[in-house]
């Protein structure tokens, strides 16, 4: 047993080290005309190997995946891929770019009201949404204003990550590994939410302040912006998907008292969703573009990626490490404890497989100690995304994205700002949730 042991920990520091590496060095491979993003196949190359060599038994990681419980990855995947479907339609028809568009022409020409307006518009579509949807919404958007009213990207950029990161905490939905953390522990869409708001509202105020201390003095100089004319393509796309979301909202909020697991309310309203678009191109005979563009669109590697680290996950737990690690913690001051390695460990490993990993860690803590270890690492995961672009997967995309749009924003602009709004951002919210739990 110890010889496995010890070639488990290796394969999974290795597939660590290697997946760190990739991000930093070596994001994607060019094959053809397309771009593979390398993190998956590193992740699936080291869940192969545990599996060949028998360190995850085969049976064990497929009764998992057919189990009835709530940390089965399948559900989870189907949850946050119907959640970001109803988004990126919403997206695609252009209601957000709209949004932003209008919080530009009311905040006038006065930097610090649109900095303001862009930061809120930021954390309300996060709630409702996801953060990786609207970091990839609203990022374009942000680098393009800025070029064309010569003004500094970075109070922007920086405002709209945090926020994103930020305000995804609130609803279960925000991110994957809310998703990922609370349904491991059977925490409902309310019993969630009455837990985190108090914490997320802390921290938004926190790094608002923060922020607008930092560039205070880069926000004070007024504007002349070359405001863009935008249409929302299709108002009845708008209206069905305005709808459709609305209405997944609700039922997910009564969710626990129906008795009716999250995945699947999100999962009809997604394929209720995709039957009336199909609708609407028949009746209206409008183009399939959209649809097509919708899917593309979807981050399909997620899907081996959040297997791989599963299988991983799965090792660590029949070999007995993830065990070591959670006696290592122990269950006295679970908030600060998990709350701060969570936040650690999503740098160094990034935030899903930390997720996978930490929703393991304190089955065998108390009933109480385990609540404050699932909501503290839930904390972690979110605001850990904000130190380093390894981080989470949506900083990987937002520097892609800076870079592409010629804005220097590389990983030492990252760490130096993220450095000075998450630690203190990051203790707001475990003092909150130490208050509340």
């Amino acid at each position: 047993m110890v010889p496995d042991m010890i070639a488990t920990s290796v394969i999974v520091i290795a597939t660590f080290v290697l997946l760190t590496s990739s991000i930093l060095f070596l994001p994607s491979l060019k094959v053809g005309k397309r771009r593979l993003a390398t993190y998956w196949i590193v992740a699936l190359t080291g869940a192969v190997l545990l599996l060949a060599l028998r360190l995850a038994p085969l049976r064990e990681v497929s009764d998992a995946l057919v189990a009835d419980s709530a940390i089965n990855p399948l559900k989870i995947l189907v949850l946050f891929f119907s959640m970001t479907f109803l988004s990126v339609v919403l997206d695609e028809v252009g209601f957000f770019r709209y949004l932003a568009n209008k919080a530009l022409r009311l905040a006038g020409k006065k930097q610090f009201a649109l900095f303001t307006a862009f930061y809120f518009l930021t954390a309300i579509l996060t709630v409702f949404t996801s953060n990786d949807v609207v970091i990839l919404t609203l990022t374009p958007f942000i680098c393009f204003f800025c070029k064309n009213a010569k003004a500094d990207p970075l109070p922007y950029l920086v405002g709209e990550f945090a926020a994103a990161n930020t305000w995804s905490m609130m609803l279960v939905i925000g991110n994957p590994t809310n998703i990922y953390l609370a349904t491991s522990a059977g925490i409902d869409f309310l019993g969630y939410l009455r837990v985190m708001a108090l914490p997320t509202l802390a921290c938004g105020a926190v790094e608002f302040a923060l922020i607008a201390l930092l560039f205070g003095k880069r926000l004070k100089a007024e504007l002349s912006p070359q405001e863009e004319e935008v249409n929302v393509s299709s108002k009845p796309d708008l209206i069905v998907g305005l709808l459709h979301l609305g209405v997944c909202l609700v039922f997910l909020v009564l969710s626990g008292y129906l008795r009716i697991e999250m995945w699947l309310v999100s999962a009809v309203c997604a394929g209720s969703l995709l039957l009336s678009l199909l609708l609407v191109r028949l009746i209206t005979r409008s183009g399939w573009g959209m649809l097509g563009d919708s899917f593309a669109r979807l981050p399909w590697q997620l899907i081996p990626f959040v297997l791989s680290m599963f299988v991983v996950v799965v090792a660590l737990r029949f070999q007995g490490i993830s065990g070591k690690i959670a006696a290592f913690f122990g269950e006295k001051q679970a908030i600060w404890t998990y709350g701060l390695s969570s936040f650690l460990t999503a740098n160094l490993i990034n935030n899903i497989p930390m997720s996978i990993l930490f929703s393991t860690l304190p089955t065998g803590l108390s009933e109480a100690a385990r609540t404050q270890a699932i909501f503290a690492s839930v904390v972690g995961s979110n605001v850990g995304a904000f130190l380093t672009p390894i981080g989470a997967l949506a900083g990987i995309m937002f520097t892609e994205l800076t870079a592409r749009y010629e804005v220097k924003y590389g990983f030492k602009e990252f760490i130096t700002y993220g450095s000075l709004i998450s630690l203190p951002t990051l203790a707001a919210a475990l003092f909150v949730l130490s208050i509340i739990l």
